[in-house]
C-alpha cells in the first residue's frame, strides 16, 4: 500500500528527540522522517540540544524544534517533569527516541504524559553496556523497538527477549529524486592526477570504527604493485587529525584528498568510481543505500548490517573486516571486471528502488503507527 492509496486520518503529532551534537547518517535518518512526515501533513517537533547538527538543520528546514539539554544528569527529575508537561500541553502521540541520554529522558517523561505510542530506534550494532538497566527502555517502557538491520534486530530479540511483533528491522530509506545516476557531477578540489585516476570514495563521519585506516593501507597496497588510485574521504569527525598521522606514517599522503563536510553528496557520488565502507561495525550505512541508488559500486566490510544490502557478487563485493589485502583486492576486481561490476550496480539500483525508497520507508512508518494508535 502507497501513501496514495492509505485513507486520509487526522494529522498526527510526533516527536524525535536526539542528544548527539554530531552530523552523521543517524541524524540524517531523524531529519528524514521529520521532513517526510511534516510533507504529508503532520504535525513534527525536534528536541535535541540548540548546538547539535541536527537542531540548527531542522530549524533550518521549518521543522519545530525543542532545545534541551541531556548532559545536567543531577537534574534528570526536574527535566523529565517538565518535559512530560510539555509533552501534554502539545497532546503529543508518537515519542521517538534515538540515543541513550535522550532515551532515557523522553522515555520516563512519556510515561508521565501517558504519550500512546513511545518508540526505541537503535542504529548501531554495538554492545548495550547494562541489559537489566536497558531492558526498560527496550521493553518494559516502550511500545514499539525499530532497528535499522536484522544483526541488530535479532541481537535485540535474544537480550531483552522481544517477541518478533515488538521490534521492526528498517533501513533509513532514499530520496530517489536526487540520488540517481543521471546528473551533475561534483567539482572536487583534487590534486594533479594522471588521466583515468580511478576514485576511491568514503562519505561518512570520521571515527576509529569507520575504518579509514584500512583503506589507506589498501590504497598503499595497490600502488605497490604499480595500481594508482585516488581515495576522496568526505566528511569530518574527532578521528580527522589521527587519520592525517596514519596517512602520513604510511606515506600514502599523496593518494589521499579530505575534502570535510559537503552538502552535495549525489554529486560526489556520481564523480567517484568506487565507494568503500570498510567499516569495523556498522548497521546499515547510508552511504552505501545512496550508492546503490547512484549506480555507484560498492566495496564494504561484511559486519552489521551492510550484507542487508551488500549482497555478495550480486549488489557488490564484501572483504572481511580489518583486512588490507581483501580490501585491496576487492578494488582492483571491481575496477577491472566493468561487466560484473555494471550487472551488480543495476542490481543493486532495483534493490533500493524496490525496497529502500524514502516514501517505502515513510509507508511502513504509517504502518506501525496505525498499529499501535487505531
Amino acid at each position: 500500500m502507497t501513501s496514495q492509496t492509505l485513507p486520509k486520518r487526522l494529522p498526527w503529532r510526533i516527536v524525535h528527540s536526539e542528544a548527539s551534537f554530531g552530523w552523521g547518517g543517524q541524524e540524517h535518518r531523524i531529519l528524514a522522517e521529520l521532513q517526510g512526515f511534516h510533507r504529508r501533513g503532520h504535525d513534527v517537533w525536534l528536541v535535541a540540544p540548540e548546538q547539535s547538527g541536527v537542531f540548527h538543520r531542522a530549524h533550518q528546514a521549518g521543522i519545530a524544534v525543542k532545545a534541551q539539554r541531556f548532559d545536567q544528569r543531577l537534574l534528570l527529575p526536574l527535566h523529565v517533569v517538565r518535559m512530560a508537561s510539555w509533552l501534554r500541553r502539545q497532546r503529543i502521540q508518537i515519542v521517538n527516541t534515538h540515543s541513550s541520554r535522550d532515551g532515557w529522558m523522553l522515555t520516563l517523561a512519556s510515561r508521565m504524559a501517558r504519550v500512546p505510542l513511545v518508540i526505541r530506534s537503535r542504529h548501531f550494532d554495538v554492545p548495550i553496556p547494562n541489559k537489566s538497566l536497558s531492558r526498560l527502555v527496550y521493553k518494559e517502557w516502550t511500545h514499539h523497538v525499530i532497528t535499522t538491520s536484522e544483526r541488530i534486530t535479532e541481537k535485540l530479540l535474544e537480550t531483552f527477549e522481544l517477541s518478533p511483533e515488538e521490534v521492526t528491522t528498517m533501513a533509513t530509506g532514499v530520496d530517489l529524486d536526487r540520488f540517481q545516476p543521471e546528473g551533475p557531477r561534483a567539482e572536487l578540489s583534487l590534486p594533479p592526477l594522471p588521466s583515468g585516476t580511478p576514485l576511491i570514495g568514503m562519505i561518512s563521519v570520521i571515527r576509529h570504527a569507520k575504518g579509514t585506516q584500512i583503506l589507506a593501507e589498501a590504497a598503499r597496497l595497490l600502488r605497490d604493485e604499480g595500481r594508482r588510485v585516488h581515495c576522496v574521504i568526505v566528511g569530518d569527525g574527532p578521528w580527522r587529525s589521527h587519520l592525517e598521522a596514519v596517512i602520513a606514517e604510511l606515506g600514502v599522503k599523496d593518494l589521499f584528498s579530505l575534502l570535510g563536510h559537503r552538502e552535495d553528496v549525489p554529486e560526489i557520488m556520481r564523480s567517484l568510481d568506487v565507494i568503500a565502507i570498510p567499516s569495523f561495525h556498522e548497521a546499515v550505512p547510508q552511504s552505501g543505500l545512496q550508492a546503490l541508488a547512484t549506480g555507484v559500486p560498492v566495496v564494504a566490510s561484511d559486519v552489521g548490517g551492510i550484507p542487508d544490502i551488500i549482497k555478495q557478487g550480486i549488489t557488490g563485493r564484501l572483504v572481511p573486516p580489518k583486512d588490507a589485502a581483501a580490501l585491496a583486492h576487492a578494488i582492483r576486481d571491481t575496477l577491472d571486471q566493468r561487466e560484473k561490476t555494471q550487472a551488480m550496480t543495476a542490481a543493486g539500483r532495483e534493490l533500493i528502488r524496490a525496497e529502500h525508497s524514502l516514501e517505502k520507508m515513510l509507508d511502513r512508518l504509517e504502518v506501525i503507527y496505525r498499529q499501535h494508535l487505531g
